[in-house]
């Protein structure tokens, strides 16, 4: 377990891999976001409230999910970088970043467009989308640390510590609806117990999910292959990985 641990901090070794999970996994992530966005923005039935509003949780459920998810492999990739002092946990803390800022801001826009039609207003400072906000402000602030300091070493340090203290952000994310009074209905997807979504809505929305997952995955490794070159452009492996490409 502790040699395949110590594999993840092997530039050259992790490079491969994620080629070769890439030339799989890309076109499997694009298959299953196509099936279920057809799947849920045409074959579905309107909602007997909203009607056809609800759709955009298609876009909406997943990118929020992601975006937590996102925030925890940030926040992990800071420890690791902090403790053991492993270079590719610190690249991988750098590309999640604008991956998970990304996914948080399609997040607060779907879900603007989503309440206006559905509570009269773009905009609310209900404890869900504030904390949200907090989160995109976080991810913000990690990609702003890296380009604020000279030193890369001192940068990876200011960012896992904030990616670290950030965490505390995530479980009141999950758990606002339950402790404040919110616009937000309370979670439709259930681990205990039913679900409140009907059967033929949830599968569109856990294929979506999936797909995001698997896209947010791959955005992951392509950042990660980018920032390995740009560490290792004086390596003689990437020095051979280029010639061999140039030929």
């Amino acid at each position: 377990m502790w040699s395949l641990f110590h594999k993840f901090g092997s530039p050259p070794w992790l490079y491969t891999l994620s080629g070769s999970i890439l030339r799989w996994l890309l076109p499997a992530a694009v298959i299953a976001l196509i099936v279920g966005m057809t799947w849920g923005l045409l074959f579905t039935s309107p909602d007997f409230r909203q009607g056809n509003s609800y759709r955009i949780i298609y876009i909406h459920v997943p990118a929020a999910v992601v975006a937590l998810a996102a925030y925890y492999v940030m926040a992990i990739a800071g420890a690791v970088s902090l403790i053991w002092k492993m270079k590719m946990a610190d690249a991988a803390m750098k590309a999640c970043a604008p991956i998970g800022a990304v996914l948080t801001f399609i997040a607060l826009v779907t879900g603007s467009i989503w309440g206006k039609p559905t509570w009269g207003t773009w905009w609310v400072w209900d404890a869900r989308v504030t904390s949200m906000l907090i989160l995109f402000f976080l991810y913000v602030g990690v990609i702003a640390l890296y380009e604020a300091y000279d030193n890369k070493v001192a940068a990876g340090r200011a960012c896992a510590i904030l990616a670290l203290v950030g965490t505390v952000n995530i479980p009141i994310i999950y758990k606002s609806v339950d402790w404040w009074y919110s616009l937000h209905q309370p979670a439709s997807i259930k681990f205990t117990g039913d679900s409140s979504i009907d059967p033929s809505m949830l599968y569109p929305l856990l294929l979506m999910i999936a797909a995001f997952y698997a896209l947010f995955v791959c955005a992951l490794l392509m950042n990660m292959r980018v920032e390995i070159l740009q560490r290792e452009a004086r390596t003689s492996w990437v020095k051979r990985l280029v010639s061999g490409v140039e030929h």
